[in-house]
């Protein structure tokens, strides 16, 4: 079957716009935080994986950072447990702490490994007390409950991965020293870990366009002392953009050189935001 010729040179300048892009990123390694709508519908769900397939194959090394907040959700309220945020961060009864390291662990994290795996890729899974990567404590802000604050990660295991053809695919339950499990927000955790591997660039999913300034519109580039500025605007930004926001400029303090906050309700999100020009989100740069 032929195809036009229109089609043809559409799809021959998408190629050719991708391959600086793939030359400048090859070998270098890219955190990406999954979650919202991108984790649910299921047509995102599969190009993601997809996406991220094809990435590894021409040399990105990617990292995946999942959260799961509508899915955790929705056990808590088959559960008739009530929760609440404070500032984009679920705070964490010792009821819910349980449901929701098993939801993330345990459901999730599997999902993802199979739909990586599904595309000829090779996810592995960084979750669970037995592999304990991501070591914490609990938050100094009693009012969070089994909110924990990272305090290192297993490094050295996450870098030989990445030496392989293996997808790192890391949920966002830390352990405390005791073993105890203490929930983590899923854009900290992407931050942190971006940090420690010095990575080239963190990618955090989301349900909008992006960060808008203060007239309403998006931005599609800001620097990073002008987003420190807009992130004590309370009135612009607010809500989940608090963590994400804040994780991407903490990234970006760390070494890592671009923060991208981007719609994952796009199809193919990530590879547009990595392999083009315009990108489909905000890029914050040092």
């Amino acid at each position: 079957m032929s195809i036009s010729k229109k089609s043809a040179t559409n799809i021959s300048k998408v190629l050719t716009e991708a391959l600086p892009y793939i030359q400048k990123f090859s070998g270098k390694n890219i955190v990406i935080k999954y979650g919202g709508s991108a984790m649910q519908e299921n047509s995102l769900r599969k190009n993601f994986a997809r996406d991220i397939v094809l990435m590894k194959t021409v040399g990105i090394n990617p990292v995946i950072v999942h959260g799961g907040g509508p899915q955790i959700g929705k056990e808590l309220n088959k559960l008739k447990l009530e929760f609440k945020f404070k500032n984009g961060i679920r705070v964490t009864t010792p009821k819910m702490i349980s449901i929701i390291q098993k939801v993330l662990d345990e459901k999730i994290n599997i999902e993802i490994k199979n739909l990586i795996d599904s595309w000829g890729g090779q996810g592995k899974s960084f979750s669970g007390k037995k592999i304990n990567f991501i070591n914490a404590t609990k938050s100094k802000n009693k009012s969070l409950g089994e909110v924990g604050k990272i305090q290192k990660i297993d490094k050295s295991k996450l870098l030989k991965s990445l030496l392989t053809d293996q997808i790192p695919i890391i949920s966002p339950i830390g352990w405390s020293n005791k073993k105890i499990p203490l929930n983590i927000n899923a854009d900290e955790a992407a931050c942190f870990i971006a940090g420690a591997i010095k990575a080239e660039k963190i990618i955090l999913l989301t349900d909008v366009h992006g960060i808008k300034g203060i007239n309403g519109k998006k931005i599609s580039e800001i620097g990073l002392q002008e987003s420190k500025k807009l992130l004590k605007n309370k009135k612009v930004v607010k809500g989940g953009m608090v963590p994400k926001l804040n994780a991407a400029i903490q990234a970006l303090n760390k070494g890592v050189n671009y923060a991208h906050i981007v719609d994952g309700r796009v199809p193919h999100a990530v590879l547009l935001e990595i392999l083009t020009q315009k990108g489909v989100g905000t890029l914050i740069n040092r």
